[in-house]
């Protein structure tokens, strides 16, 4: 194969964009490079590292010229940790590119609607809900935990993450020596062996209850008595205790198998005047306080009426569904596929005193194929599919069932506007609300409002 005379070349550049991943976009001559750690107006001399998928991409090796929007990162770690794009870009010019690529995403579609403005919290720190950190080893085989590097599995250490909820980040410096010290050891991907691979810790905002899951490969720790009291005694602050079995060759976190060690079963967290509770492998918007803003546009946006039959497809825990039924919907059904997650959904309407409302386990392309099989009667039809989009079966059928309003919650632009061309044709788009509840990350959420034409 011939070499691409291009790679390895380096050269006086200008960042003119951002793209969705968050990378600085910039030319020399007519090709166009990817660079991460390069903002709009940054100058500075690139070197293209690689080509895939047709495009380059290279690294900063020098910046001669910094942007007006470049700010001193908070994070220690924010050039080397995979996670955070935007830790040095301002705020402001952050919301400003976010709602950009929300509306070239659907002019690309040739979908004309109004996009809002972009709505977040104040400041972009601290909001995390999930904190989700591999376990490995370092050079000198002792257990770390950290994030992965860009593009790779190498775990760079952190003793703070200023996106994270900081009882979780402390929480994560106090375990690490306690199994340090009971000779806990930390999973290499190489050879497969070792025991811990990953903490994930869901904290609540509105309740002091932290559920901590411990990802192993083997189970060295619930059988442990006296490691379990040193958790206890020293980290009062987790109130539940699960060990999630993983022994699989695999990038899929959590296993099938979990293990309660101690305390209550879900984590209880209180949403717009309503108590959820959450089990450990089941959905919830990782952003608590945007959440609530969230739900509140979706259901400003529904314009829920008494007579409607609300659908709620890929419902997660129920929340969307359960704040329909609130607002006076005659019936909403929900479809999940996590088991769990629907019994979550089920408790979250008997605790928060909701008739209304149902909740069943299944796949939600499916549900909607026998139901528009069925000529059912949908309203009001809320989805918020995985980062993948929806199915072209499940889009048929919502041709089909033909509600009078769809909320489509969204966590990918791109998706989004390739879901919105199936429905434009029957469908007026009448306003998108790009929300970010993922600050200083390139992700963006996007809450679309459609409605039947001549409907």
């Amino acid at each position: 194969m011939k070499k691409d005379e291009f790679i390895g070349k380096r050269f006086e550049t200008r960042c003119i964009d951002s793209s969705f991943e968050g990378k600085g976009v910039c030319f020399a001559g007519d090709s166009t490079i990817f660079v991460p750690s390069m903002l709009p107006l940054d100058e500075g001399v690139v070197e293209v590292s690689y080509k895939r998928n047709g495009a380059y991409f290279g690294r900063l090796v020098s910046l001669s010229k910094p942007s007006p929007y470049r700010i001193k990162p908070r994070c220690k770690v924010a050039t080397s940790c995979g996670g955070c794009v935007y830790q040095s870009l301002s705020y402001e010019k952050e919301k400003e590119l976010k709602r950009e690529f929300v509306l070239n995403q659907l002019r690309r579609a040739h979908i004309e609607t109004d996009v809002l403005e972009c709505e977040s919290l104040k400041e972009p720190y601290g909001y995390r809900n999930k904190v989700q950190v591999p376990f490995g080893k370092d050079k000198d085989g002792n257990l770390v935990y950290g994030f992965y590097r860009e593009r790779t599995h190498e775990i760079v250490p952190f003793d703070d993450c200023p996106i994270d909820d900081p009882k979780a980040v402390a929480i994560l410096r106090k375990l690490l020596p306690i199994l340090r010290s009971f000779k806990v050891e930390g999973y290499d991907e190489r050879s497969k062996m070792g025991d811990i691979r990953h903490a994930l810790i869901r904290s609540a905002i509105h309740d002091a209850n932290i559920q901590v899951t411990l990802v192993l490969r083997r189970d060295v720790i619930s059988g442990n008595a006296s490691l379990v009291e040193k958790i206890k005694e020293e980290i009062p602050e987790i109130t539940t205790l699960y060990i999630n079995i993983n022994n699989k060759d695999t990038n899929v976190i959590l296993g099938d198998r979990f293990i309660l060690v101690y305390g209550p079963k879900y984590l209880k967290e209180r949403l717009n005047g309503m108590t959820f509770l959450i089990s450990p492998n089941s959905f919830f918007q990782v952003n608590s306080k945007m959440a609530e803003i969230l739900y509140e546009t979706a259901i400003d946006f529904a314009n829920i009426q008494q007579d409607d039959v609300v659908f709620d497809a890929y419902s997660g825990t129920g929340a969307i569904g359960l704040f329909a039924a609130k607002k006076g919907a005659k019936r909403v059904l929900a479809v999940e596929v996590v088991p769990e997650a629907v019994e979550n959904a089920l408790e979250n309407a008997s605790n928060n005193g909701i008739s209304n409302y149902s909740a069943i386990v299944g796949d939600a392309t499916d549900f909607m194929v026998k139901m528009a099989k069925k000529k059912g009667k949908i309203d009001v039809l809320f989805m918020d599919p995985p980062r993948k989009g929806s199915t072209d079966k499940f889009l048929k059928a919502v041709l089909s069932l033909k509600p009078k309003r769809i909320i489509y919650v969204s966590c990918n632009p791109i998706t989004l506007a390739k879901d919105l061309c199936a429905l434009k044709g029957e469908y007026i788009i009448c306003k998108a609300k790009p929300l970010d509840l993922f600050g200083r990350t390139s992700h963006v959420e996007t809450v679309v409002l459609l409605s039947k034409k001549n409907g």
